[in-house]
């Protein structure tokens, strides 16, 4: 099959919202009509032993939450869909923030009952930042929430979407009848857990037909022309184009736990999603069609496997075609690197893959090679941008609890922050160990993983910084600076030099005194400089 076919039947999408709005439910959903699994698991009850497909980690078991993004692929209607469920919680939002750059469009979830929330507004902050194109699902129509129309407004006014119904609700809650869908002419009947070889669509071309009274009665028939006369009226077909831009949002009106408003979404988004797209580099822009490969880094998990002590790096395929076993350059290091095992997921399973296309998500077993934003091309010098380090808001010591396991804690923080869920930074000239982490709960994840996985006890001393700039400019100013500020004084990883600084007004001191010197709050300095 040539490359060209190859792109045109894939799709790669993420799915986003804030905790508890059915991310991971409709994750599920997406995977039993691709048939990629039997039953779903139970997210919230701790009494039943299976659990969401997707969430693998212990801890997320005993939480029933996401905090790590998992990535799932699936066929449905001949087209190979990569899908990956990202954490929900503030806490991990930048594990969520990276795998955006990995994607080519997203299925954004809001919670009809509460409407839009926080960690909703910061997600589509970065859509709307990278015109990413977003098909808006709006979850548990079945429960008393916010009227359509209000949510509409809401949705449009919060998130600065230009929304296109593609579905309309008849009541919800206890009352909810169904939907109608304004773009094929159907009525869609809600049956609480529906099994998803069922289909109630029941063909109504138009809405003056009696039918639609017998099926949900002359009140909400009645209702439902009105609101579809004055949807129609303003905002008319669907501009695909417009879709693509970033510029429309689909919209679609479900209930996920019950299987309701899934498959429409699902055949809509066959239907319309972009296929996968280039990316930027430091020297150009690479096109998917472009016979030589190229991918980057966006993940990195270790102890995929509990009983194994893997390390996988999630490659995201942007051109050409990955092949098993093939030598490829890996830029950063200037060094060749070919794999044996490269996997495609299931979330938790994995199977060996002999070659991979742009818009695939594969997994590299890797022995520390890698760091988040590397790539790998086919000979050409070139790195992949837009996969920044944030700075963070919260630092602690780390405290090592045990003396004898110094070992196995220096080398389960050193992996455990390569995955990119915190950062660790070293006292310039010394040891002392410092995390930096978005959230508390990662502080908790980080604890939790490094006794459980690693055999390591530690703990974590709070300190008052308010935030990490790493810092660049005329080699003797710098030098200067350092020794002036020797406390305040780190080093990330890679041996770059980090100012931390203790409040806003010393940060804007520091850089009116010091004007020879820039302050990054990210790491994209280190691509500018490559």
């Amino acid at each position: 099959m040539s490359l060209k076919k190859e792109i045109s039947r894939r799709r790669t999408f993420a799915i986003i919202s804030h905790p508890d709005a059915g991310k991971t439910t409709l994750t599920e959903k997406l995977l039993l009509f691709g048939g990629a699994i039997q039953v779903a698991g139970a997210v919230k009850s701790n009494k039943i032993k299976k659990h969401a497909t997707s969430d693998f980690m212990e801890i997320e078991k005993q939480r029933g939450i996401s905090v790590a993004t998992s990535v799932m692929c699936f066929e449905y209607r001949d087209i190979l869909i990569n899908l990956l469920d990202t954490p929900g919680h503030k806490d991990f939002a930048e594990d969520t923030y990276r795998t955006l750059t990995a994607v080519d469009s997203v299925i954004l979830i809001v919670d009809s009952v509460n409407g839009v929330e926080e960690q909703t507004r910061k997600l589509t902050e970065v859509c709307r930042m990278r015109d990413t194109p977003v098909i808006v699902f709006v979850n548990k129509m079945d429960r008393d929430g916010k009227f359509p129309f209000e949510l509409l407004d809401e949705i449009e006014k919060e998130l600065n979407l230009q929304l296109h119904p593609m579905t309309w609700p008849i009541n919800m809650g206890r009352e909810f009848k169904g939907v109608y869908n304004l773009h094929n002419k159907s009525l869609n009947l809600f049956a609480a857990n529906q099994k998803v070889t069922e289909d109630n669509s029941v063909p109504i071309p138009s809405l003056d037909d009696t039918m639609l009274d017998e099926k949900v009665g002359e009140r909400d028939a009645n209702q439902l022309r009105e609101d579809a006369e004055l949807l129609e009226g303003v905002y008319g077909e669907l501009d695909k184009e417009a879709y693509l831009k970033g510029e429309v949002s689909p919209l679609y009106f479900g209930s996920a736990v019950n299987n309701f408003g899934v498959k429409e979404l699902l055949d809509t988004f066959i239907d319309i999603a972009p296929e996968p797209l280039g990316r930027p580099t430091n020297k150009r822009f690479i096109e998917p069609t472009e016979d030589k490969f190229s991918g980057f880094i966006f993940k990195i998990h270790a102890n995929l496997d509990p009983r194994h002590r893997d390390r996988i790096a999630f490659l995201r395929v942007v051109s050409g075609e990955f092949k098993r076993n093939t030598y490829y350059k890996h830029t950063r290091l200037e060094k060749d690197v070919r794999f044996s095992n490269p996997y495609a997921f299931m979330a938790r399973e994995k199977e060996v893959v002999d070659e991979s296309y742009p818009g695939d998500v594969i997994g590299l077993y890797d022995t520390g090679s890698f760091k988040i934003g590397d790539t790998l091309t086919e000979g050409e010098d070139l790195q992949f941008t837009g996969i920044p380090t944030f700075s963070p808001e919260i630092f602690k010591e780390l405290v090592n609890k045990d003396p004898m396991k110094t070992k196995q804690l220096e080398k389960g923080i050193r992996q455990l922050t390569d995955e990119g869920v915190a950062q660790l930074f070293t006292q310039h000239g010394g040891n002392t160990k410092i995390i930096g982490c978005v959230g508390e709960l990662q502080f908790e994840v980080i604890q939790y993983r490094l006794l459980q996985e690693y055999g390591a006890s530690c703990e974590f001393k709070p300190l008052s910084f308010y935030k990490a700039c790493w810092i660049t400019g005329d080699k003797k100013k710098v030098e200067d600076f350092v020794r002036f500020k020797q406390a305040n004084i780190m080093q990330d990883k890679d041996d770059n030099l980090v100012y931390l600084a203790q409040s806003a007004w010393f940060l804007n001191t520091e850089k009116q005194n010091n004007p020879d010197i820039e302050f990054h709050t990210t790491s994209e300095f280190k691509t500018a400089m490559a």
